[in-house]
């Protein structure tokens, strides 16, 4: 299969303290690929690292064939268009309506000035995450699993080749997290898309990942679908299944 994401001995430590220690992992497309290990090892730093917000002290990050660590801050833009980014706090712009907020990227980062295209795009994002009728909501005014779906339209809206999710059912209840789990399913069926998923809900991995990586002292330790991770005899594994 063909591979979207490749990360070879990635390393980062913050004030001498080492957080990444090695990290390797692949993504390839149409994949869902969750990550999950306890709070502190380096989940959300790895994809921090993938979109450029942090830079690895070492290793080298390929995306859709690209080093990103050899490229200058336009190029890095320019390949980031195929990459959408769903942070853990939604990182909604509050003073703006929900049309706003997704009129911002394609203002932006995309350069589109025609109304009945910002239009178009806008009111199909929100279709895709059912959240159609709170297109003039301030985001004040969502729900805590509406604000979700507001970000994953506002990442939609670009139509990402790769999307990345911080921690996509945080703070929400059982009920929505499994909502937002099967909204990341639907996501990638209709848009094709491969993703990372960066999660401490085991239920959310279970439902959206082809494929589980355990970290652990900044390292990938082990592999494999849910079940497989599920029925290992190492405790340290088995103990993210209880």
């Amino acid at each position: 299969m063909e591979t979207v994401i490749e990360i070879k001995d990635l390393k980062i430590a913050f004030n001498g303290k080492p957080v990444l220690t090695g990290i390797n992992l692949t993504l390839c497309r149409g994949e869902n690929l969750a990550i999950i290990g306890r709070s502190g090892e380096g989940k959300s730093v790895t994809i921090e690292c993938i979109v450029g917000l942090l830079t690895p002290d070492e290793g080298t990050i390929t995306v859709l064939g690209k080093d990103i660590t050899n490229l200058d801050s336009d190029e890095l833009k320019e390949l980031l268009l195929h990459t959408g980014f769903l942070f853990q706090q939604s990182a909604l712009y509050d003073s703006m309506t929900v049309r706003e907020n997704l009129a911002f990227p394609l203002i932006r980062v995309l350069k589109i000035s025609d109304e009945a295209e910002i239009e178009k795009r806008s009111v199909e994002a929100l279709e895709a995450v059912g959240l159609a009728a709170a297109i003039d909501k301030m985001p004040s005014d969502l729900s805590g699993g509406q604000r979700k779906r507001m970000a994953l339209a506002r990442t939609l809206i670009v139509n990402p080749e790769i999307i990345l999710y911080d921690e996509p059912t945080t703070g929400l209840d059982a009920i929505t997290s499994k909502e937002i789990s099967a909204l990341i399913m639907d996501i990638r069926k209709k848009y094709k898309s491969s993703s990372i998923i960066i999660t401490h809900d085991m239920s959310c991995a279970k439902i959206t990942a082809d494929r589980i990586l355990i970290i652990n002292e900044g390292k990938i330790i082990a592999g494999g679908t849910y079940k497989e991770l599920e029925n290992s005899s190492d405790p340290f594994i088995a103990s993210f299944f209880k």
